[in-house]
């Protein structure tokens, strides 16, 4: 058996997203100094294929996590880590309570990490989840990744402050200060066809790219345009659907999904978001990385990511307004360029990767102290 601290993350899913491109960024950084047991409660491992050869990490695809079984499940969880002991149990979003409930109370030391909702807490919290928190997070360090869910895990679900941390998320900003692939940028159009505004999403519902789409035939009805929409999901056939109900499917560029979002985002002429519920999202410190300016609903933190000059174009998430400040971006050449110029200053003093690695290898070192409450850098 091996020496090196034995972490257990317990993930709802481990296809592959921003919660799990940043544990392995992480957990590549930091190497062979821990061991990690990786569980996905749906059963989906594609992230897996991000760890990095000198990542020590076995896959529990064999523990059954069926679903409305929670009081079973949380006895048979609560088995496994007696008989495992771990020397830190790391859980992940709503999804992976029932494991909080099997260590309460404590059988291994916990972290849970607060990451964002989905779409059926976009408008407010459900009252029996507000109280399943308050019960299996009582004792247990608690790390969010955005000043708003602070706010909530501080005032809503009553997390003391000295069991609650904020670690922004963070990026390798010079990887995306880079020029596009030629190869990729050609896949998206003409740039004679007009400039180019594009987003990086999972097609799933909570991103609502149907409205990103609403927003771009209104652009395009005062701006010959084109849309990059980089990613995957079960959405794709909706999204391509209302584009061509809207007349501009020609126009609107589906690639799929990219293993690396930078060699591609400097063909952007604006980044441009859509979602119904974000917090801190990591696809939007990349685009202000690539030195982009944005278009997005005022939702989670965001208005308070980017630099100040572009908080006038964070507006209400509806298609007409995120047209409108996608349109006064797309026409003020000058006025985009030093809007991602600041955005690309503020990515790099606010949201170092460099600085998020250190404060999670602290955590994983069980060194809670030494993660300070809140980071240097104020974020607004």
């Amino acid at each position: 058996m091996s020496d090196r601290r034995h972490l257990f993350h317990v993930f709802p899913t481990f296809a592959v997203g921003g919660v799990q491109a940043r544990f392995a960024r992480i957990a590549n950084a930091l190497g062979r100094r821990y061991r990690h047991t990786i569980l996905a409660m749906d059963g989906d491992y594609a992230a897996a294929g991000r760890l990095g050869p000198d990542v020590d990490f076995q896959l529990r695809d064999d523990i059954a996590c069926p679903k409305r079984r929670t009081l079973t499940n949380a006895l048979a969880f609560r088995r496994i880590l007696a008989e495992e002991r771990p020397d830190l149990l790391v859980t992940s979003n709503w999804g992976a309570l029932e494991w909080a409930l099997a260590n309460t109370p404590r059988v291994v030391p916990q972290v849970h990490m607060e990451d964002g909702f989905g779409p059926e807490e976009a408008a407010r919290q459900i009252a029996r989840r507000v109280w399943l928190r308050r019960l299996t997070l009582g004792g247990k360090l608690v790390v969010v990744a955005s000043s708003t869910l602070e706010t909530i895990a501080r005032e809503t679900w009553r997390i003391p402050p000295a069991q609650l941390r904020f670690i922004p998320n963070g990026v390798d900003s010079a990887r995306f200060a880079r020029p596009p692939d030629t190869e990729r940028a050609a896949l998206l159009g003409d740039p004679a066809d007009g400039p180019l505004i594009g987003t990086v999403a999972g097609l799933r519902p909570e991103k609502n790219l149907l409205r990103l789409v609403d927003a771009f035939a209104l652009i395009n009805e005062k701006l010959p345009s084109r849309l990059a929409i980089i990613g995957d999901g079960p959405e794709r056939p909706a999204v391509a659907a209302r584009a061509e109900a809207l007349g501009v499917e020609s126009r609107v560029f589906m690639p799929g999904y990219l293993d690396d979002p930078a060699a591609i985002l400097g063909a952007f002429d604006v980044f441009m978001m859509s979602s119904d519920t974000e917090q801190a999202p990591v696809s939007l410190i990349e685009a202000m990385a690539a030195g982009l300016a944005v278009a997005a609903p005022a939702i989670g933190d965001i208005a308070e990511m980017v630099a100040a000059a572009n908080r006038p174009c964070i507006v209400p998430a509806d298609a007409r307004s995120l047209s409108e400040a996608a349109l006064a971006l797309l026409s003020d050449a000058a006025l985009r360029k030093r809007i991602g110029e600041d955005n690309k200053a503020r990515s790099l003093a606010v949201f170092s990767e460099a600085a998020t690695i250190e404060r999670w290898k602290a955590i994983w070192d069980g060194d809670f102290s030494a993660v300070p409450d809140r980071p240097e850098t104020d974020m607004r």
